[in-house]
């Protein structure tokens, strides 16, 4: 996953080539461009080495995108390469944040949609591609506004076959040419 040495810089460089590269570049995501290129996305890089301490980050990073301007600022990706890197933990921890969000007065108004180096749908086998729709190089929380995503979706009306597409699209693609995306850059 990581070493001690990286810093933040390379964590979010990290992200921001698997972004480009899978989510944009496949179109795994037809929202996401737009909020890449106006540069109204905000990476933040946990050092949290507990749950507690993430969840204390989780609930600043909530408040944050709730204040701010949607021209600005649309969406976060909270990412915490120090914490939860084992996939059941985090699956757990999912449940914790849906929580917080309650206790923020704020479900509604974001949600938080998740991505993890080993993300495993249900009844699905570990190198299964579809998982790879949200497989991403750190654990990483995505928190997005309800309105953004409610605009989105009236803008493209296919909304729900977004994740079958996206299954199709990295079946064609294989784990092969999933690996090839990153021979280059990282270990994604």
């Amino acid at each position: 996953m990581n070493t001690p040495e990286q810093t933040s810089v390379e964590i979010i460089a990290s992200t921001q080539n698997w972004l480009e590269k899978a989510v944009i570049g496949l179109n795994l995501c037809p929202f996401a461009k737009a909020v890449h290129i106006k540069e109204q996305i905000r990476y933040f890089v946990s050092e949290a080495r507990t749950p507690e301490e993430l969840l204390q980050d989780l609930i600043n990073e909530f408040e944050v995108l709730a204040e701010a301007n949607p021209e600005k600022l649309e969406t976060t990706l909270l990412i915490h390469p120090y914490v939860l890197t084992d996939f059941l933990d985090y699956n757990e921890f999912l449940d914790v944040a849906d929580e917080a969000l309650d206790d923020a007065d704020l479900d509604g108004i974001l949600q938080v949609a998740s991505f993890h180096p080993d993300y495993q749908f249900a009844d699905t086998d570990v190198d299964d591609i579809e998982n790879f729709t949200n497989r991403s190089p750190y654990p990483t929380l995505h928190l997005l506004r309800e309105e953004s995503i409610d605009k989105a979706v009236l803008a493209f009306p296919e909304a729900d076959a977004i994740y079958e597409k996206n299954v199709q699209t990295l079946r064609e693609l294989g784990l092969p040419g999933w690996r090839k995306l990153f021979l280059a850059s990282d270990k994604t």
